[in-house]
């Protein structure tokens, strides 16, 4: 079997799975990373996103081969230690999640959108989010959230570990 490199979570990983093998599989099943979640299975409802070299992607159709050497971001590696990510945080106030199975796509797909545009419009928020789908319909109080995160990072939220990362 082929072994491939990742940084997942900044941690360096090395997977023995088969080349054809979903990233979100190979997370859940093979790291125990299960915060990705399994919605749909053809990249049409976002609750898979995680993200790859700082883009929001769909775990389930993004080959483990495909991303080799590149670092992958999770639900699970978005807070630092123990101080949650602003966006986590927007959530809690905005109580966002109903059943909560979309949210972690949901969070990583704004975190991408916040790390690219950091005072994103309504309308930008929309772009970014299409394809995220939540059976709740929480949709206006995630663009609250988003908002909120937004503010919150501007007003000089500092991520240590992206610095870190960074350096």
């Amino acid at each position: 079997m082929p072994r491939y490199q990742l940084t997942i979570n900044d941690t360096q990983r090395e997977l023995d799975v088969e080349a054809d093998m979903p990233l979100l599989w190979a997370l859940r099943d093979e790291l125990g990373l299960i915060g990705t979640k399994f919605g749909c299975g053809i990249a049409q409802c976002g609750a898979c996103t995680v993200q790859v070299n700082g883009v929001a992607m769909r775990s389930c159709v993004v080959r483990v081969s495909d991303i080799n050497g590149q670092a992958v971001r999770t639900i699970e590696g978005l807070a630092d230690g123990d101080r949650l990510h602003p966006l986590q945080q927007a959530w809690i106030e905005q109580d966002v999640a109903q059943c909560g199975y979309c949210q972690a796509g949901q969070i990583m797909s704004a975190a991408a959108l916040l790390a690219q545009n950091p005072d994103p419009s309504d309308a930008d928020i929309d772009a970014a989010m299409a394809g995220n789908y939540c059976r709740c319909g929480t949709y206006n109080r995630i663009r609250s959230a988003i908002h909120s995160a937004s503010q919150q990072m501007n007003a000089g939220w500092v991520d240590a570990a992206a610095e870190e990362r960074s350096a």
